[in-house]
């Protein structure tokens, strides 16, 4: 499948929240039609506009078969690919983004301090190797 179609999560590869969600997603989508890539990536400068880098959050992007989700659109978008009861979080959108996205923020900013930030990017098994992008 052409990326353009895929369904890829964009992740910062030193953070340990966004690692953690990476592995959740991996646990928790059965239907395993989620690809990772870190953001900085062969995928993420060809699929994204290079004049977009500098407007775009560093903690987690979900590109959708050709629509990029940025902050709590993002999470709520990646829910809805999880199984029960995970995808029941998707009724958040309900709120509207002025009140999701500030507490976003919050969380990403503040998630080197509170979770940490490793050395080296994680390493995928063998088995989900085939999940993760360049």
């Amino acid at each position: 499948m052409p990326p353009e179609k895929s369904k890829i999560v964009f992740f910062d590869g030193v953070c340990h929240l966004c690692m953690g969600s990476v592995q959740f997603l991996l646990k928790q989508n059965k239907k395993e039609n989620l690809n990772f890539s870190a953001i900085g990536s062969q995928t993420f400068h060809t699929l994204l506009p290079k004049d977009s880098y500098s407007h775009l959050p560093d903690s987690i992007l979900y590109w959708k078969e050709g629509l990029l989700y940025m902050e709590s659109d993002a999470v709520l978008q990646l829910v809805r690919e999880l199984k029960f009861p995970w995808n029941l979080f998707y009724g958040f959108s309900i709120f509207p983004r002025f009140l999701r996205n500030p507490i976003y923020r919050f969380i990403a900013k503040h998630r080197y301090q509170w979770f940490g930030k490793a050395e080296v990017c994680m390493i995928p098994s063998p088995n989900i190797k085939k999940r993760f992008l360049d």
